[in-house]
Protein backbone atom coordinates (compact mmCIF):
# COMPACT_ATOMS: atom_id res chain seq x y z
CA UNK A 1 0.00 0.00 0.00
CA UNK A 2 0.78 3.76 -0.59
CA UNK A 3 1.02 5.51 2.61
CA UNK A 4 1.03 9.48 3.06
CA UNK A 5 1.27 11.75 5.70
CA UNK A 6 -0.14 15.07 6.17
CA UNK A 7 1.78 17.33 8.73
CA UNK A 8 5.76 17.81 9.21
CA UNK A 9 5.95 17.96 12.69
CA UNK A 10 8.07 16.14 15.20
CA UNK A 11 5.17 13.13 14.93
CA UNK A 12 4.74 13.58 11.05
CA UNK A 13 8.75 13.02 10.63
CA UNK A 14 8.78 9.88 12.82
CA UNK A 15 5.59 8.62 10.50
CA UNK A 16 7.58 9.66 7.04
CA UNK A 17 10.49 8.13 7.99
CA UNK A 18 8.68 4.65 9.33
CA UNK A 19 6.42 4.22 6.81
CA UNK A 20 9.38 4.92 4.59
CA UNK A 21 11.29 1.61 6.46
CA UNK A 22 8.29 -0.92 6.48
CA UNK A 23 8.47 -3.08 3.64
CA UNK A 24 4.61 -2.99 3.27
CA UNK A 25 4.53 0.67 2.07
CA UNK A 26 5.55 0.93 -1.65
CA UNK A 27 5.56 4.91 -1.66
CA UNK A 28 5.42 7.12 0.85
CA UNK A 29 4.20 10.73 0.05
CA UNK A 30 4.43 14.01 2.40
CA UNK A 31 2.51 17.11 2.36
CA UNK A 32 2.99 20.40 4.22
CA UNK A 33 1.68 24.03 3.87
CA UNK A 34 5.58 24.38 4.46
CA UNK A 35 7.16 23.06 1.25
CA UNK A 36 10.41 23.06 1.70
CA UNK A 37 9.83 21.03 5.63
CA UNK A 38 8.36 18.90 3.21
CA UNK A 39 10.87 18.93 0.94
CA UNK A 40 13.43 18.66 3.71
CA UNK A 41 12.11 15.32 4.85
CA UNK A 42 11.56 13.91 1.91
CA UNK A 43 15.13 14.35 1.02
CA UNK A 44 16.19 12.55 4.58
CA UNK A 45 13.62 9.73 3.93
CA UNK A 46 12.99 9.49 0.08
CA UNK A 47 9.62 10.01 0.12
CA UNK A 48 7.82 11.79 -2.34
CA UNK A 49 6.42 15.66 -1.43
CA UNK A 50 2.82 16.76 -2.91
CA UNK A 51 2.16 20.03 -3.64
CA UNK A 52 -1.68 19.70 -2.23
CA UNK A 53 -3.75 17.91 -0.09
CA UNK A 54 -5.64 16.43 -3.14
CA UNK A 55 -2.67 15.16 -4.61
CA UNK A 56 -1.51 13.69 -1.51
CA UNK A 57 -5.32 12.21 -1.43
CA UNK A 58 -5.25 10.67 -5.28
CA UNK A 59 -1.89 9.25 -4.76
CA UNK A 60 -2.10 7.40 -1.17
CA UNK A 61 -3.79 4.53 0.26
CA UNK A 62 -3.97 5.31 3.80
CA UNK A 63 -2.98 8.20 5.31
CA UNK A 64 -1.56 9.17 9.06
CA UNK A 65 -2.98 12.78 9.89
CA UNK A 66 -0.37 15.10 12.00
CA UNK A 67 -0.93 18.14 12.29
CA UNK A 68 -1.42 20.26 15.32
CA UNK A 69 -4.47 19.31 17.25
CA UNK A 70 -6.40 22.83 16.83
CA UNK A 71 -6.34 20.94 13.00
CA UNK A 72 -7.57 17.78 13.33
CA UNK A 73 -10.98 17.73 12.64
CA UNK A 74 -10.68 19.85 9.50
CA UNK A 75 -7.83 17.76 8.03
CA UNK A 76 -9.09 14.15 9.21
CA UNK A 77 -12.98 15.04 7.86
CA UNK A 78 -11.36 15.64 4.06
CA UNK A 79 -9.38 12.69 4.51
CA UNK A 80 -12.38 10.39 5.62
CA UNK A 81 -14.46 12.41 3.22
CA UNK A 82 -11.97 10.92 0.12
CA UNK A 83 -12.45 7.95 1.27
CA UNK A 84 -9.11 7.55 2.34
CA UNK A 85 -8.10 5.04 5.18
CA UNK A 86 -6.99 7.37 7.82
CA UNK A 87 -4.53 7.41 11.45
CA UNK A 88 -5.31 10.56 13.43
CA UNK A 89 -2.79 11.56 15.92
CA UNK A 90 -3.57 11.90 19.61
CA UNK A 91 -6.09 13.05 20.96
CA UNK A 92 -8.86 12.39 18.22
CA UNK A 93 -10.25 16.17 18.25
CA UNK A 94 -9.51 19.24 20.29
CA UNK A 95 -13.45 18.86 21.67
CA UNK A 96 -15.63 15.82 22.28
CA UNK A 97 -17.97 17.68 20.19
CA UNK A 98 -15.34 17.78 17.71
CA UNK A 99 -14.77 14.31 18.21
CA UNK A 100 -18.69 13.66 18.33
CA UNK A 101 -19.23 14.83 14.50
CA UNK A 102 -16.31 13.57 13.23
CA UNK A 103 -17.15 9.72 14.21
CA UNK A 104 -20.93 10.70 12.49
CA UNK A 105 -18.75 10.91 9.05
CA UNK A 106 -16.74 7.88 9.35
CA UNK A 107 -17.99 5.40 6.39
CA UNK A 108 -18.80 1.42 7.17
CA UNK A 109 -15.97 0.05 5.53
CA UNK A 110 -13.16 3.06 6.04
CA UNK A 111 -10.34 2.10 8.67
CA UNK A 112 -10.27 5.17 10.99
CA UNK A 113 -7.71 4.86 14.61
CA UNK A 114 -6.51 7.21 16.78
CA UNK A 115 -2.55 7.08 17.24
CA UNK A 116 -1.80 6.42 21.17
CA UNK A 117 1.40 5.13 20.65
CA UNK A 118 2.05 4.22 24.31
CA UNK A 119 -1.22 1.37 23.22
CA UNK A 120 1.70 -0.01 21.19
CA UNK A 121 4.82 -0.05 24.12
CA UNK A 122 5.57 -3.75 24.46
CA UNK A 123 5.46 -2.87 28.60
CA UNK A 124 1.65 -2.39 27.88
CA UNK A 125 0.89 -5.45 25.99
CA UNK A 126 3.16 -7.54 28.70
CA UNK A 127 1.44 -5.79 31.82
CA UNK A 128 -1.97 -6.52 30.50
CA UNK A 129 -0.92 -10.40 29.97
CA UNK A 130 0.23 -10.71 33.38
CA UNK A 131 -2.21 -8.04 35.41
CA UNK A 132 -5.25 -9.90 37.20
CA UNK A 133 -6.69 -7.99 40.16
CA UNK A 134 -5.55 -4.60 40.44
CA UNK A 135 -6.11 -3.06 44.11
CA UNK A 136 -4.00 0.11 43.49
CA UNK A 137 -2.59 1.54 40.15
CA UNK A 138 -0.15 4.45 39.61
CA UNK A 139 0.59 6.19 36.12
CA UNK A 140 3.87 9.13 36.40
CA UNK A 141 4.46 10.71 32.81
CA UNK A 142 6.88 13.64 33.91
CA UNK A 143 8.61 15.82 30.90
CA UNK A 144 10.99 18.90 30.87
CA UNK A 145 9.08 21.91 29.01
CA UNK A 146 9.31 21.41 25.49
CA UNK A 147 9.33 24.44 22.71
CA UNK A 148 7.12 22.60 20.52
CA UNK A 149 4.16 21.47 22.44
CA UNK A 150 1.50 24.83 21.99
CA UNK A 151 -1.96 25.32 22.91
CA UNK A 152 -2.78 22.18 25.05
CA UNK A 153 -2.89 21.60 28.71
CA UNK A 154 0.10 18.75 30.29
CA UNK A 155 -3.67 16.57 30.59
CA UNK A 156 -3.78 16.63 26.17
CA UNK A 157 -0.47 16.65 26.03
CA UNK A 158 1.10 13.41 28.17
CA UNK A 159 -1.58 12.36 30.67
CA UNK A 160 -3.80 11.16 27.70
CA UNK A 161 -1.50 8.50 27.10
CA UNK A 162 -1.66 6.82 30.32
CA UNK A 163 -5.84 7.67 30.36
CA UNK A 164 -5.97 5.66 27.16
CA UNK A 165 -4.24 2.64 28.82
CA UNK A 166 -6.04 2.81 31.97
CA UNK A 167 -9.16 3.30 31.06
CA UNK A 168 -9.31 0.84 27.51
CA UNK A 169 -7.01 -1.47 28.51
CA UNK A 170 -6.84 -2.01 31.91
CA UNK A 171 -10.31 -1.17 32.98
CA UNK A 172 -12.69 -1.11 29.56
CA UNK A 173 -16.05 -0.30 30.26
CA UNK A 174 -16.02 0.00 33.84
CA UNK A 175 -17.76 2.85 35.30
CA UNK A 176 -15.55 5.10 37.47
CA UNK A 177 -15.52 8.38 39.81
CA UNK A 178 -13.09 11.26 38.45
CA UNK A 179 -11.33 13.76 40.66
CA UNK A 180 -8.26 16.18 39.68
CA UNK A 181 -6.32 19.04 40.95
CA UNK A 182 -3.34 20.69 39.25
CA UNK A 183 -2.42 23.51 36.45
CA UNK A 184 -2.08 23.69 32.69
CA UNK A 185 1.38 22.22 33.47
CA UNK A 186 1.25 20.06 36.39
CA UNK A 187 -1.82 17.78 37.00
CA UNK A 188 -2.65 14.88 38.87
CA UNK A 189 -5.65 12.84 38.68
CA UNK A 190 -7.94 10.36 40.67
CA UNK A 191 -10.26 7.88 39.18
CA UNK A 192 -11.79 4.73 41.00
CA UNK A 193 -12.76 2.14 39.10
CA UNK A 194 -15.62 0.58 42.07
CA UNK A 195 -12.77 -0.06 45.12
CA UNK A 196 -9.56 0.58 43.03
CA UNK A 197 -7.95 3.80 42.85
CA UNK A 198 -6.11 4.73 39.99
CA UNK A 199 -3.54 7.56 40.19
CA UNK A 200 -2.29 9.53 37.48
CA UNK A 201 -0.22 12.49 37.06
CA UNK A 202 1.87 14.58 34.36
CA UNK A 203 3.88 17.67 34.53
CA UNK A 204 5.96 19.56 32.00
CA UNK A 205 7.95 20.93 35.05
CA UNK A 206 10.50 18.24 35.84
CA UNK A 207 14.11 18.18 35.24
CA UNK A 208 13.54 14.69 35.09
CA UNK A 209 11.89 12.26 32.01
CA UNK A 210 9.38 9.56 34.21
CA UNK A 211 7.06 6.97 32.05
CA UNK A 212 6.17 4.60 34.89
CA UNK A 213 3.20 2.37 35.93
CA UNK A 214 2.51 0.52 39.27
CA UNK A 215 0.08 -2.05 39.82
CA UNK A 216 -0.34 -3.90 43.44
CA UNK A 217 -2.01 -6.93 43.46
CA UNK A 218 -3.07 -9.00 46.61
CA UNK A 219 0.44 -11.17 46.25
CA UNK A 220 2.58 -9.10 44.36
CA UNK A 221 3.24 -5.88 42.43
CA UNK A 222 3.93 -5.03 38.87
CA UNK A 223 6.63 -2.39 37.68
CA UNK A 224 6.93 -1.19 34.21
CA UNK A 225 8.88 1.42 32.57
CA UNK A 226 7.62 2.59 29.41
CA UNK A 227 11.04 4.10 28.34
CA UNK A 228 13.09 1.08 28.85
CA UNK A 229 10.45 -1.22 28.39
CA UNK A 230 11.23 -3.40 31.40
CA UNK A 231 8.51 -4.88 33.40
CA UNK A 232 9.67 -6.45 36.63
CA UNK A 233 6.45 -8.27 39.37
CA UNK A 234 7.43 -8.77 43.12
CA UNK A 235 6.09 -11.31 45.20
CA UNK A 236 5.17 -11.19 48.52
CA UNK A 237 8.10 -11.47 50.84
CA UNK A 238 9.24 -14.99 52.23
CA UNK A 239 10.92 -13.86 55.46
CA UNK A 240 10.84 -10.94 57.36
CA UNK A 241 12.98 -10.26 60.34
CA UNK A 242 15.39 -8.02 62.02
CA UNK A 243 19.24 -8.03 62.22
CA UNK A 244 21.32 -6.15 64.68
CA UNK A 245 18.03 -3.64 65.34
CA UNK A 246 17.66 -3.52 61.49
CA UNK A 247 14.47 -4.20 59.79
CA UNK A 248 15.02 -6.94 56.80
CA UNK A 249 12.78 -8.51 54.34
CA UNK A 250 13.54 -10.87 50.76
CA UNK A 251 11.08 -10.56 48.31
CA UNK A 252 11.06 -12.86 44.78
CA UNK A 253 11.72 -10.61 42.01
CA UNK A 254 10.84 -11.53 38.47
CA UNK A 255 11.93 -9.79 35.43
CA UNK A 256 9.73 -10.45 32.60
CA UNK A 257 10.60 -10.85 29.11
CA UNK A 258 9.89 -8.02 27.20
CA UNK A 259 10.54 -8.16 23.29
CA UNK A 260 11.64 -4.14 23.01
CA UNK A 261 10.67 -2.50 19.73
CA UNK A 262 10.15 0.70 18.27
CA UNK A 263 6.23 1.16 19.25
CA UNK A 264 5.58 3.51 16.26
CA UNK A 265 6.86 0.85 14.09
CA UNK A 266 3.71 -1.31 15.38
CA UNK A 267 1.60 0.85 15.49
CA UNK A 268 2.11 1.88 11.69
CA UNK A 269 2.29 -1.84 10.81
CA UNK A 270 -1.09 -2.22 12.55
CA UNK A 271 -2.56 0.02 10.93
CA UNK A 272 -1.39 -0.65 7.79
CA UNK A 273 -2.96 -4.28 7.87
CA UNK A 274 -6.26 -3.08 9.40
CA UNK A 275 -6.41 -1.11 6.49
CA UNK A 276 -5.56 -3.88 3.97
CA UNK A 277 -8.34 -6.31 5.86
CA UNK A 278 -11.06 -3.57 6.02
CA UNK A 279 -10.94 -4.32 9.86
CA UNK A 280 -10.84 -1.68 12.68
CA UNK A 281 -7.56 -0.23 13.62
CA UNK A 282 -6.36 -1.34 17.48
CA UNK A 283 -7.32 1.96 19.12
CA UNK A 284 -11.28 2.70 17.67
CA UNK A 285 -12.53 6.65 17.45
CA UNK A 286 -14.91 6.09 19.77
CA UNK A 287 -11.71 4.73 22.46
CA UNK A 288 -10.50 8.11 21.24
CA UNK A 289 -13.56 10.10 22.06
CA UNK A 290 -13.54 8.38 25.37
CA UNK A 291 -10.27 9.58 26.22
CA UNK A 292 -10.99 13.04 25.03
CA UNK A 293 -14.18 12.98 27.21
CA UNK A 294 -12.06 12.27 30.52
CA UNK A 295 -9.55 15.12 29.25
CA UNK A 296 -12.11 17.43 29.38
CA UNK A 297 -13.45 16.55 32.64
CA UNK A 298 -10.28 16.96 34.21
CA UNK A 299 -9.50 19.76 32.62
CA UNK A 300 -12.39 21.53 34.05
CA UNK A 301 -11.59 20.48 37.37
CA UNK A 302 -8.18 22.42 36.84
CA UNK A 303 -9.80 25.35 35.46
CA UNK A 304 -12.50 25.28 38.56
Amino acid sequence: MDAGVIGTGVMGRNHVRVYSELKEVGTTYVYDLNTKAAEEVAAATGAEVCRSMEELLRKADCVSACVPTPYHFKTAGEVIAAGVHTLIEKPLCLTVRECEQLIAQIPDGLTVGVGHIERFNPVVTEVARVVQDPLYVSFHRHNPASARVSGSTVVEDLMIHDIDVAFNVLFPGREYTLTASGTGDVAAALAAFGRTPVYLSASRKSSKKVRSLYIEEEDRTIEGDFMTQEVYVYKKPEIYGQENGLYRQENIIEKLLVNKVEPLKIELSTFLRAARDGKPFTVTPAQGLSNVRVCEAISRSLAA
